[in-house]
Order: structure tokens, then C-alpha cells, then sequence
């Protein structure tokens, strides 16, 4: 349970005591009760998702149930998993009963179907290729920016402190590294000079957490760093809360993030709730879904939405991963795993 980081003990609890009272039927049993096939039983999805968007969910989620308990006459539970996005997609193929996966890097996702836990082209199951939002990663700094952070460069400075997530566990921490990595050679610089880029960023890494959020309450709640480097997300909701002690910095070039969506094929066709999971997905491309999903200031993929809300986002030139490595499969082939770019890096320092 530890592992799986974003389960609350309680609803294990609830969990075991609702299986003891009901007879100790599995919550895989093939039975209507058990798997919320029947057409009024109530229904229970788990989604896990990375570290980042617990907030976004929360409003997504309330006002999924009440459109889904409207419609159907049937009550709706949804149970959230956050964590690291690597961390998550282990749970899931270890064993956690995740309905859908809202990870945040698509080789996480991908894992799952090499796991035979989705089907072949996932990512068309839904509109825009199953994208639902895209986002990028800039900087936090502190009040009047007294590092004079505007850049990657800045941030290998002497005596720059630079809060940033794990990228072996984090999806946040990867897109961070190839940030960094593309702020030297797409400006023309080589391989041996990113590598040297990264190795004196990493050597003003204090710390690596897990997942994004706890580089969040490092940075802003412990107080430690000069700058962050995060979700745009986050960022907003990190600078909004700091009542005016952290402002928001964004680069002149950054990653664009695209998070998939995915049913888990293999848990939803067991569990019998592939059609509630479904609904749950295609609610995210709703005028409705998109507004939220705009609120929390992730970028929306309805046009008319993502018009209304241009403003809000600062101007900054985004890449997509394919300029800077063929795929994502490359990318983790490359930089995370293990013996790869990274891990060169980062046991050097840890020496």
C-alpha cells in the first residue's frame, strides 16, 4: 500500500469491510453485484493519475457524477491514485484495479499495453488522440525573483538552488530534463554539450522527490530552492496560493506535455464498467469538461474554449518531443533508463 501512494487507508478499509459484509466476494468476482454490470447497481471507477492533478479531478469528478447519476439512475463512486506517473503505472500492472489511466507521459501508458492491460492503438479511442488537455513546464521563483531566473540558462548559474522531481518517477521530472535538454540543441549546441548542461543542473538539485507535488511542498511549503521548475498547473496553483511570495516565470522555449487518457481494457472488461469508464473519458472533451479542465489551468483541446481562455497563458514557444528524439520510446530508451543519460549523470553525483 505504501507503493501505491495516492490510495487513502480508509478507502481500504471501507473496501475490505464492504467485502466481509458482503458474503467475501471478490471485487473481480464475474457476478452483476460484484462488477456493477446490472442496469442499477451502483457503480465504483478508480482512476490514477499523476501527482499534479488531484485538484483538476476533484471538480471533474463531481461534476461527472452528477451528470452520470442524472442520466443513469445509478449511484456513482469515484476513487483517486496519485503519484509519481512511472510509480502509478507500476501499481496498475502490479495489481492496482485502475478503471482508467490518466497518466502523464505516454510510455507510462504504453507499459500498460505491454502488459496486455490495454489494446493495441490505445490512444485512438478517444477524440484529439485521446488528449483531452495539454500543458508545459515553466518556472516558480521567489518573490521579486531575486535570482534573476528568465531562462534555462539561469538556472546552472553558481548558486542557483533548483527544486525539481525525480525523473526516473516523474513525469513532471522527465519533461523538466528534456526541457533542459532542448534549451541547448535546438540553439545549436551538441549531445556533449547538453550532457554537460544537465550535469551542472543536477548539481544544483538539492533534492529529488518522487512525484510533482512533493517538489511543490518543497519549494513552496519547506522553503527550500530558488526556483522550480513544474507544470504550468501547478505553477498557477503554487503562485496563487503563496498570497504574493512566488511569481510565475516562463521561458523563452519550452516542452510541449501531452497527457493521455486511456481505459485499462483488461480492468474495466473484468470489472464489468467499460461503459461508465467510457462516459467518464468522453466527458472530458464536453464543453463542460473543457471549462473546468480550463479553470485549473491546464491548456484546453476545444477551440472555442481555448480561445476564451488564451489570455491567461503567457506567450512561450513549445517543441514537441519528436524534435529532439524520433518518439517517446526513444526518449526513455535514451535519457531514463536505466544506465541512460541520467543515471550517468546523477550516480556521478551522488559519488
Amino acid at each position: 500500500m505504501r507503493e501505491i501512494r495516492g490510495i487513502d487507508r480508509r478507502l481500504f478499509t471501507a473496501a475490505l469491510l464492504a467485502t466481509i459484509a458482503g458474503g467475501c466476494v471478490p471485487a473481480n468476482s464475474s457476478s452483476p453485484a460484484a462488477s456493477g454490470s446490472s442496469a442499477d447497481a451502483p457503480v465504483h471507477l478508480l482512476n490514477a493519475s499523476y501527482d499534479p492533478t488531484r485538484e483538476l479531478w476533484k471538480d471533474l469528478n463531481k461534476a461527472f457524477k452528477t451528470k452520470f447519476e442524472k442520466e443513469s439512475g445509478r449511484a456513482l463512486t469515484i476513487d483517486q491514485s496519485h503519484g509519481g506517473s512511472a510509480s502509478q503505472a507500476r501499481a496498475i500492472i502490479d495489481g492496482l484495479e485502475a478503471d482508467v489511466a490518466t497518466l502523464s507521459i505516454w510510455t507510462d501508458t504504453d507499459a500498460l499495453r505491454k502488459h496486455g492491460l490495454l489494446k493495441e492503438h490505445w490512444e485512438d479511442a478517444f477524440d484529439n488522440r485521446s488528449l483531452p488537455y495539454t500543458s508545459t513546464v515553466i518556472f516558480v521563483v521567489r518573490k521579486g525573483n531575486p535570482k534573476r531566473i528568465g531562462d534555462w540558462s539561469d538556472l546552472v548559474k553558481p548558486g542557483v538552488s533548483v527544486i525539481t522531481p525525480n525523473p526516473k518517477t516523474s513525469g513532471n521530472g522527465k519533461l523538466s530534463l528534456l526541457g533542459a535538454w532542448a534549451s541547448v540543441v535546438l540553439n545549436g549546441g551538441t549531445d556533449a554539450q547538453a550532457i554537460e548542461f544537465l550535469k551542472k543542473l543536477y548539481g544544483n538539485t538539492p533534492n529529488l522527490d518522487t512525484g510533482a507535488r512533493g517538489a511543490t511542498m518543497t519549494f513552496a511549503q519547506k522553503g527550500l530552492g530558488d526556483v522550480h521548475i513544474t507544470m504550468e498547473s501547478e505553477a498557477f496553483m503554487e503562485v496563487n496560493d503563496s498570497k504574493g511570495e512566488l511569481e510565475l516565470v516562463y521561458p523563452a522555449r519550452s516542452i510541449l506535455h501531452e497527457p493521455h487518457v486511456a481505459i485499462v481494457d483488461a480492468i474495466v472488461d473484468r470489472k464489468g464498467t467499460r461503459s461508465s469508464a467510457e462516459a467518464y473519458l468522453k466527458f472530458l472533451f464536453t464543453e463542460e469538461g473543457q471549462e473546468i479542465i480550463a479553470r485549473h489551468f491546464y491548456r484546453p483541446r476545444n477551440p472555442a474554449v481555448a480561445a476564451k481562455v488564451a489570455s491567461q497563458f503567457q506567450p512561450v514557444t513549445l517543441f514537441s518531443i519528436n524534435e529532439i528524439v524520433t518518439d517517446w520510446n526513444e526518449a526513455h530508451n535514451k535519457f531514463f533508463a536505466d544506465g541512460a543519460i541520467f543515471d550517468s549523470i546523477y550516480s556521478k553525483k551522488k559519488d
